[in-house]
């Protein structure tokens, strides 16, 4: 069937031929802030120097890029995260496990690490500094720190909060004790776990941020306090813009792999529609 557009059709159906629906929709606020953006400081109503132009950002970009600045900054930053990361998720993976599926490991467990959840780790640098030093080891450190809590909430939360029905199948089936764990507890706590995965990557990722601007000799944090430095307001703008989207980008990688683990979980939006 063949659907003809004539002058006085919307120009969203018709860009819609071209551009998927989803994607107008994800990039129509991020365009518009882009626009805004550009409107402040091409018609000068913000000062360049506090605020540079989005071609500006863009050139100073390429600029970084064909110079080889970039890579290698980008690259010990990703090592970074993923380091940090993957202890925190290791530890509180542990620490939620041991504490929800007994009560005696909730009791030696939980109000310790309710404690240490409270304290500000990134206030933390002036002792990872004392102790550690000005290496790796304190930012590695601190993003795991920012990254265990969330694991360990929401996998607490997720265990604790498994269907009763679903444990009274295990118990009927006469499941042992492991398997009920591995073949329904589990499998039930995985959505509560791939959230707290998300809202690790997204504290890493902040823990980055402030570790590498404390005595770092290499990574985006560098570049940009070395920009700071030389007023480079446009190098400032380009190392929180590649911050925004590597979080963007882990956050989507855990979401297609929400969908991929969780594809027989019923979602209340429908895949096509609104």
């Amino acid at each position: 069937m063949s659907v003809t557009l004539s002058a006085g059709t919307p120009f969203t159906l018709r860009l819609g031929r071209f551009i998927p629906a989803t994607l107008l929709r994800r990039i129509a606020v991020p365009l518009s802030i882009v626009v805004i953006w550009y409107w402040l400081t091409a018609y000068g109503y913000v000062d360049a120097h506090i605020m540079p132009t989005p071609l500006a950002v863009v050139q100073s970009f390429w600029q970084l890029t064909i110079t080889g600045q970039l890579w290698p900054n980008l690259l010990i930053s990703l090592q970074r995260v993923v380091l940090g990361l993957s202890c925190g998720v290791a530890a509180g993976t542990i620490l939620g496990l041991a504490a929800s599926l007994s009560r005696a490991g909730e009791d030696a467990i939980d109000a310790t690490v309710q404690m240490a959840r409270t304290l500000p780790h990134l206030a933390l640098i002036p002792l990872m500094i004392l102790w550690f030093g000005i290496g790796e080891t304190p930012k590695i450190i601190l993003i795991a720190l920012g990254s265990v809590f969330p694991i360990y909430l929401n996998l607490f939360s997720a265990v604790r909060g498994a269907d009763r029905k679903l444990l009274e199948s295990a118990s009927i089936l006469g499941l042992s004790q492991v398997e009920t764990i591995w073949h329904v507890i589990l499998p039930a706590a995985l959505p509560g776990f791939l959230t707290g995965l998300r809202q690790a990557f997204g504290i890493s990722w902040i823990s980055l941020v402030v570790a590498e601007q404390v005595n770092a000799s290499a990574g985006i944090g560098y570049l940009v306090m070395n920009a700071r430095d030389f007023l480079r307001t446009d190098i400032i703008f380009d190392g929180l813009l590649i911050y925004a989207f590597l979080g963007l980008a882990t956050d989507q990688a855990v979401r297609a792999l929400e969908r991929h683990l969780l594809s027989w979980r019923p979602s209340i939006i429908p895949e096509k529609g609104f």
